[in-house]
C-alpha cells in the first residue's frame, strides 16, 4: 500500500472553540491526505469516538465546555492507543508540559505555523505506524508457528497439537479443561491464531478475578449514566472482540446469574450494555477454560447445563506435567535459555542430582511451577551448573512421585526421554552419546530420526 493510500486510513480530530483555527487546521491536514473531523464542542468529539475512534486528536487546552486536560483524561482512560496533542498558548506551557506527563504525545504552542503542526502530527502518526507494524510482526510470527509455542514431543502433547490444528479451522466454541499451570491460555491462543479469525482481536478475561457487577461491566460495557460515575459509554470486552475471539478463563468461577446473561449472548449473538436497551450484534468465537470438572459442577447445580453444552461444542483437555514427564527436559532447557537471556546468565543446566530430584517431583503446579523453579534457580545461581541445594528447600518434602502414583509412560517415550537427556549432557556430541548409551552411532542416528528429536529441539 502506498503512503498516500495509508494516509487515508488515518483519522484525525481537531477540537478548538475558535472556528478559524478549525478551518485552517482542517485545510492543512487534509492536504496530506488524512481524514479530518473538527469539533467546537469536546463532548461531541468524545461521543464520535464511540462510533469511529480517531488515531490522533489535536485539542486546545482552554475551552469553555471541557478543557484539554479533561479531554486527555477521557481519551487515555477509554482509548489508550489514540495519541493526543495539546494546543496551548505561551502562558500555559507549564500546563502543556504537565499534559505530556499525563500521557499527551506533545504540545503545539500558539501562535503556530502549519509546518509546525504537520511536523508534530507526522511524528505521532509515525509512532502509531511503528507500534502497529511491531504488533503485526509479533502476530505474524505467532500465526506462522503458533503450535511451536507449545513445547513437547510426548504422546499427550502430540495429540493436543493435532486437536488444536483440527479445531483451529472450525469456527466453533471450545472448552479447554486442565489443571492450573498446564497452559490452557497458550492453547487458546494457538487455536485463535491458527484459525480464520487470526487477523481479528484476541481478548482474554479471567472470570474468577471480579465481582458479579464488575464482570457484567467488563464483558458487556455500559451506557452513559448507567450508574454513578458512568460519565460516558464504555465498550465491553465482548463487543471489543468483534470478529475475533474472547477467551474466558476460569469460566467455572462465573456466578450463576452471570451465566444466564452469557448464555443469552451466545444464543442470540447480541448483547445489551449495562443501563442500555438497544442490542448490539456480535460476531465472536468463545473459547473458555477451567480447572474444574464442569460436568460435576452441573450435577451439583453450580454451573448451568445449557451454558456448558453451548461452551463445549468441542472440548480439549490439556495434559498435566505428570502425564508428559518425557517433555520435562525439553521444557527445562527452554526455560533455562529463556531466563539466561533475561537475567544475562550463562548457566548450562541442572546437575544430575538436581534433575533426579526434579523428575521425582509430581509438580502439582505443572509447567508454571517448573518455570518458576527454573527462573528462581537461574536468578540466584552463581555457578555453571545448578545443583540440588539450589532448588527450593522443601522440594524433597513435597509430593514426590512413586511407581504407584505417577502416570507410567510407554517404553518408547522413556527411551526417547533418556536419549534426549544423554544428548543434553554431552552437548549433542553423537559419538560420546552413543558410547554412554552403549549403542552404535548408526543406531543412535536411526533413533534420533525415528523420534524426530533434533527437529523437536529446534
Amino acid at each position: 500500500m502506498k503512503k498516500d493510500d495509508e494516509n487515508t486510513l488515518i483519522r484525525i480530530a481537531v477540537i478548538d472553540d475558535e472556528p478559524l483555527v478549525l478551518r485552517n487546521l482542517q485545510r492543512k491536514i487534509s492536504k496530506s491526505g488524512y481524514r479530518v473531523e473538527t469539533f467546537q464542542n469536546p463532548q461531541k468529539a468524545i461521543d464520535r469516538m464511540k462510533i469511529a475512534p480517531f488515531d490522533v486528536i489535536l485539542t486546545d487546552l482552554h475551552m469553555p465546555e471541557m478543557d484539554g486536560m479533561q479531554v486527555l483524561a477521557k481519551i487515555r482512560e477509554n482509548y489508550p492507543k489514540t495519541e493526543v496533542i495539546i494546543i496551548t498558548g505561551y502562558a500555559s506551557i507549564n500546563s502543556a508540559v504537565e499534559a505530556v506527563k499525563q500521557g499527551a504525545f506533545y504540545y503545539i504552542e500558539k501562535p503556530f505555523t502549519p509546518e509546525q503542526v504537520m511536523l508534530i502530527l507526522n511524528r505521532a502518526i509515525e509512532k502509531l505506524r511503528l507500534a502497529g507494524e511491531n504488533k503485526r510482526l509479533k502476530e505474524d510470527l505467532f500465526r506462522k508457528d503458533n503450535v511451536r509455542q507449545i513445547i513437547g514431543i510426548s504422546s499427550p502433547i502430540r495429540e493436543l497439537i493435532k486437536m488444536i490444528q483440527k479445531v483451529s479451522r472450525i469456527n466453533c466454541n471450545v472448552l479447554i479443561q486442565g489443571e492450573s499451570g498446564t497452559g490452557k491460555e497458550l492453547t487458546a491462543k494457538a487455536i485463535h491464531f491458527g484459525g480464520p479469525r487470526k487477523d481479528k482481536p484476541y481478548i482474554s478475561f479471567n472470570c474468577g478475578s471480579f465481582t458479579e457487577e464488575l464482570i457484567a461491566n467488563e464483558l458487556f460495557g455500559h451506557e452513559k449514566g448507567a450508574f454513578t460515575g458512568a460519565e460516558s459509554v464504555k465498550v465491553g470486552l465482548l463487543e471489543a472482540a468483534q470478529g475475533g475471539t474472547v477467551f474466558l478463563d476460569e469460566i467455572g468461577e462465573m456466578p450463576l446469574s452471570m451465566q444466564v446473561k452469557l448464555l443469552r449472548v451466545i444464543q442470540e449473538k447480541k448483547l445489551i450494555r449495562v443501563g442500555g436497551s438497544d442490542p448490539v450484534d456480535l460476531d465472536i468465537r468463545v473459547i473458555s477454560a477451567t480447572n474444574k470438572d464442569l460436568e460435576n459442577e452441573v450435577k451439583a447445580g453450580r454451573f448451568r447445563g445449557d451454558l456448558y453444552f453451548r461452551l463445549k461444542v468441542v472440548k480439549i483437555r490439556v495434559p498435566s506435567l505428570r502425564e508428559r514427564k518425557g517433555d520435562m527436559l525439553l521444557l527445562t532447557k527452554y526455560f533455562i535459555d529463556k531466563y539466561n537471556k533475561l537475567y544475562n546468565k550463562k548457566i548450562k543446566g541442572f546437575s544430575k542430582q538436581a534433575l533426579n530430584l526434579l523428575t521425582k517431583y509430581s509438580f502439582p503446579g505443572n509447567v508454571r511451577e517448573l518455570e518458576h523453579i527454573v527462573s528462581s534457580a537461574i536468578a540466584l545461581g552463581e555457578k555453571t551448573w545448578i545443583n540440588e541445594n539450589e532448588l527450593p528447600e522443601d522440594l524433597d518434602h513435597l509430593i514426590v512421585e512413586t511407581v504407584e502414583n505417577r502416570d507410567l509412560l510407554p517404553l518408547y517415550e522413556e527411551e526417547k526421554a533418556h536419549i534426549i537427556r544423554v544428548l543434553e549432557a554431552t552437548n549433542y556430541n553423537k559419538i560420546r552419546a552413543s558410547k554412554i548409551l552403549d549403542i552404535p552411532r548408526t543406531t543412535l542416528w536411526r533413533k534420533i530420526k525415528k523420534y524426530g528429536i533434533m527437529e523437536s529441539l529446534g
